[in-house]
């Protein structure tokens, strides 16, 4: 199983990286939420100036934000520092990418698409864009060279994600998998995963665990009511939550339920989200003992790898879980 973190791209994140890097965890995947933070480019760009052996990538891209020029420009912007064997590509539909700007996400039957152009562009081909034959030009000097053949994992969580991944031969970046999932057909599995090491004489309940591993566990709550998923009523308090979300008008609520994404409880959340909620829905919640044996129990599902995204003290955050899992 291989350990790795899962970042938002704040001024901050290139040092929590190299830090990473020093602790041993394997990659560092960075958000591209730029409605929510800052670029994920720039922050790997400085990243890689920071660390020789990391693996970088966006965790995941969404394609809708940029031409695909500009992304492959990017791609090997980042590959012609770091080399191809540490890069590693994210591309999704758009959870938080379009839905904190109030948009659907993508359609996944437009997903094989969206990658091979990518691919297309990176290996030297010309596709056609708007109408245009189009082409990565640069020449000896201005590039690393092609064909550029990035490692390509998609986000995602449902069935058409899964089989779009499996008809493409990628890998898989999921934050909360069916339990029916199955990833025999995916040559990796990554797990983006929340929640902190409880220490003796915590509980969940335990204010400092509420705050750290909240975040991720509102996620849940966000996601699941604005994609209508049934799994919303299990979770604790999901009838006080959806009454306090539907109470916002419909064109702003969007900009309310994501304040605070994956970085800090936001006013809703501190109605929503206990203990419980946290126990229920963060993976990597407990104490060492329950984590070590998470982790097994991840693997024997067919998770591969495991992205940790550590919220409150980053620092403190990254080096408990390290002291567990690496």
């Amino acid at each position: 199983m291989k350990i790795s973190v899962a970042l938002p791209p704040v001024p901050r994140t290139p040092s929590h990286i190299a830090l990473a890097e020093t602790l041993g965890y394997d990659t560092a995947w960075v958000y591209d939420t730029p409605a929510l933070q800052l670029d994920c480019w720039m922050t790997l760009a400085v990243a890689a100036t920071l660390t020789n052996r990391i693996t970088l990538g966006p965790g995941v891209l969404i394609p809708s934000l940029r031409h695909p020029m500009v992304t492959v420009s990017a791609i090997a912007t980042l590959a012609g520092m770091i080399g191809n064997d540490r890069l590693v590509v994210g591309i999704g539909s758009g959870f938080t990418g379009r839905r904190a700007m109030g948009q659907k996400p993508l359609k996944w039957a437009d997903m094989p698409d969206h990658v091979e152009v990518v691919l297309s562009l990176l290996r030297g081909d010309e596709v056609v864009i708007e109408g245009s034959a189009t082409s990565m030009l640069h020449w000896p000097g201005q590039a690393v060279s092609r064909p550029l053949v990035p490692r390509i994992v998609l986000g995602v969580n449902g069935p058409k994600g899964l089989q779009v991944a499996g008809d493409l031969g990628c890998g898989v970046f999921t934050s909360r998998p069916r339990a029916d999932a199955s990833y025999a057909r995916i040559p990796s599995a990554t797990l983006l995963a929340f929640g902190t090491v409880i220490r003796p004489g915590e509980t969940a309940e335990s204010p400092r665990v509420v705050e750290t591993a909240g975040p991720g566990a509102a996620v849940a709550y966000h996601a699941f009511l604005e994609q209508g998923d049934a799994r919303l009523s299990a979770l604790p308090n999901s009838a006080t939550f959806v009454e306090l979300a539907n109470a916002i008008p419909s064109e702003r609520r969007h900009l309310e339920l994501h304040r605070g994404h994956l970085t800090e409880l936001n006013a809703i959340d501190r109605q929503v989200v206990t203990g419980q909620a946290v126990k229920t829905v963060t993976p990597l919640t407990g104490t060492p003992a329950e984590l070590q044996e998470r982790v097994v129990q991840l693997a024997a599902a067919g998770i591969t790898e495991i992205a940790f995204q550590p919220m409150g003290d980053v620092e403190a955050e990254l080096r408990a879980m390290a002291e567990v899992l690496l």
